[in-house]
């Protein structure tokens, strides 16, 4: 592929029970060029697709008959590790969103999402990033955090690999800062910064931005509260 080639859009699996929703969905993403490869009408329906149809994202709802999103997202994610699930939901289910994000979906977005962020949510998580709509994630976190590092018994053995360097950066992302923003934190490149966040990912086996996020408060690397951009420095390490 030359440099100036387009990246190929996403193709995507609706995921709801409600027809109206899933209509709406698919006149939005094929006006914008993304392919809707099918849609599901419940969990199981989604897991069955995902096996037949391989698409590159699945925009999964939670509440859903015969089995729901959280289950189907598992199953999903376990059969197939390269696919991306993308949660939708509203404000009231901002727990079973947490849950989401422990067990590997790539973000979640907000039912009354506009077009055009649908459209770039779903280009941006099918390229391996984590999106979270910016109404959740933090209050998301900071709620559930503490409740669910009481149900963790042990941290991730990678996580005791990371450098000093790497659990700042791990730290940094906690807080919700972005490469840009970790390269200017931390006076590095952005290939520098991308090259820790990339270790960061591998040597506690996460699978993206959204699972370090909830790493980061699981472990109190980050805690309720405090400020985004109060960073604690890795001493001596300013590579």
């Amino acid at each position: 592929m030359t440099p100036d080639a387009p990246e190929r859009a996403p193709r995507v699996l609706i995921a709801d029970d409600q027809t109206l929703i899933r209509t709406g969905f698919r006149l939005i993403l094929t006006a914008r060029g993304i392919e809707v490869a099918g849609e599901a009408a419940d969990g199981a329906e989604a897991v069955a697709a995902v096996r037949e149809l391989r698409p590159d994202v699945v925009l999964m709802d939670i509440r859903m008959p015969v089995m729901d999103g959280l289950e189907a997202t598992r199953r999903i994610l376990a059969e197939a590790p390269g696919c991306r699930v993308l949660m939708l939901t509203t404000f009231d289910l901002a727990r079973y969103v947490y849950t989401a994000l422990s067990i590997g979906a790539g973000g979640s977005l907000l039912k009354d999402v506009t077009p055009e962020h649908l459209a770039a949510a779903v280009r941006l998580v099918g390229t391996g990033d984590a999106l979270l709509a910016p109404q959740i994630t933090r209050r998301l976190v900071e709620r559930y955090a503490a409740e669910a590092e009481r149900s963790i018994p042990d941290a991730p053995a990678g996580l005791a690999a990371l450098t000093p360097r790497e659990r700042e950066v791990l730290t940094l992302m906690g807080r919700g800062l972005s490469n840009g923003e970790l390269a200017t934190e931390l006076t590095l490149s952005e290939a520098t910064v991308k090259s820790h966040v990339a270790r960061v990912f591998a040597k506690p086996g996460l699978r993206d931005r959204a699972q370090a996020v909830v790493l980061a408060y699981q472990t109190g690397l980050v805690r309720p509260g405090q400020p985004r951009g109060d960073a604690v420095r890795a001493p001596g390490n300013r590579t």
